[in-house]
């Protein structure tokens, strides 16, 4: 490993690469570091569009490599079970490539391998993580991490308290945008998004209900970019048939970047979307009005238990996925909008809980961890 008295490289690694990005920017600015990424360059297996990732972080001139890593299934998966040495071997190799001095993780399968090899190297680690339910991945990083970063109190539990701080979620500037809004009626309007990889069953849910959500709302859609379902263009298609004044009313895209992102949220009266935790923070962050439908198969049903955050503050209402049909969709959305001047209310209530200055801890954190080490 190289000396600490002259830190130059960083790796960072792992999901929710729009956190990751923003502590990355700013110890480039701050201190001048040299980052590379380890991450994902495509959207999913089989799919070939570039990911929303690689885009983001090579337009920010860093130096993107692809990662292919394993992830452990409940059930026998043999080819993500193939990936698992492969994964590790790769991260192996290009860490003594790299030589970094430091690998940043945020948490998540992708970063398992990259925190193991830089342990066998004796190359530090700190990481971050951003739920309240710790997964299996993110026990086996934090026990190989030299710092744990963690958004909120409760994950404490999980993790050897001489390692952990609690910071909040880094957020992105971007997001924090006031000004125009998209459309100039005065309608409301729902932002629907299923992550950045999208959601193939809630789009589904919006195809066959999209007629009668726009004699509702302006509808900002958010797809993903998947070409196995192709839900973008099945989308667009169907929005081509209806009415001018409903359509005009409807904007569909894979994926809204930094640029765009934030005239999306404050365009926004009610969010519809999975319950991962990076979300909850911005919603939460914002003061936004959410329905959740949180992905029921992720480990220790841990996108429900997010959801429930801001359901408990009284601004957010979980519809189950096995519920969630065109019917259903639209009779929660009419009940939510019914007591919308509430939950308006009690979203800016929860604002209050939220760590605005998470970057600048997480980098002054990484910056005094260096120093010491």
């Amino acid at each position: 490993m190289k000396s600490t008295e002259a830190v130059k490289k960083i790796v960072f690694t792992g999901g929710h690469h729009n956190s990751a990005l923003a502590v990355a920017r700013e110890l480039i600015e701050t201190y001048g570091y040299e980052v590379v990424w380890f991450g994902h360059k495509f959207t999913m297996r089989k799919d070939r569009n570039v990911s929303s990732e690689f885009k983001e972080v090579t337009a920010a001139n860093i130096k993107f490599v692809e990662l292919h890593a394993g992830k452990l299934y409940k059930t026998f998966n043999p080819i993500q079970l193939l990936k698992l040495p492969v994964g590790f071997l790769q991260a192996f190799y290009l860490l003594l490539k790299e030589q970094p001095d430091l690998v940043v993780s945020f948490g998540g399968y992708l970063a398992a391998p990259a925190v193991v090899a830089a342990y066998i190297q004796n190359v530090p680690v700190v990481t971050q993580e951003q739920t309240t339910v710790v997964g299996l991945a993110n026990r086996l990083i934090a026990h190989f991490a030299d710092k744990i970063f963690i958004t909120w109190p409760q994950s404490k539990i999980y993790f050897d308290s001489d390692k952990v701080t609690v910071v909040g979620l880094p957020l992105r500037d971007a997001i924090f945008y006031e000004g125009e809004k998209m459309f100039g009626n005065d309608m409301p309007t729902l932002y629907i998004t299923g992550g950045k990889q999208g959601s193939h069953i809630i789009n589904e849910a919006v195809l066959e209900s999209l007629e009668q959500l726009l004699t509702r709302f302006n509808i900002i859609h958010q797809t993903g970019g998947n070409t196995v379902h192709n839900d973008l263009e099945k989308l667009k298609q169907k929005a081509q048939y209806l009415a001018p004044e409903l359509r005009q009313r409807y904007i569909a895209k894979d994926y809204f970047y930094e640029d765009e992102i934030g005239k999306v949220f404050y365009s926004a009266d009610i969010v519809v979307s999975r319950a991962g935790a990076h979300t909850i923070y911005e919603i939460a962050a914002l003061g936004k009005v959410a329905l959740f439908i949180p992905i029921p198969w992720v480990s220790h049903n841990e996108q429900y238990k997010n959801a429930r955050i801001l359901v408990n503050e009284g601004s957010a209402h979980i519809l189950p996925e096995n519920r969630l049909t065109k019917e259903t969709l639209i009779v929660e959305l009419d009940t939510m909008m019914n007591d919308i001047d509430e939950l308006k209310s009690q979203a800016e209530k929860a604002k209050s809980k939220i760590v605005y200055n998470a970057r600048e801890r997480m980098v002054n954190e990484i910056q005094k961890f260096i120093t010491q080490k």
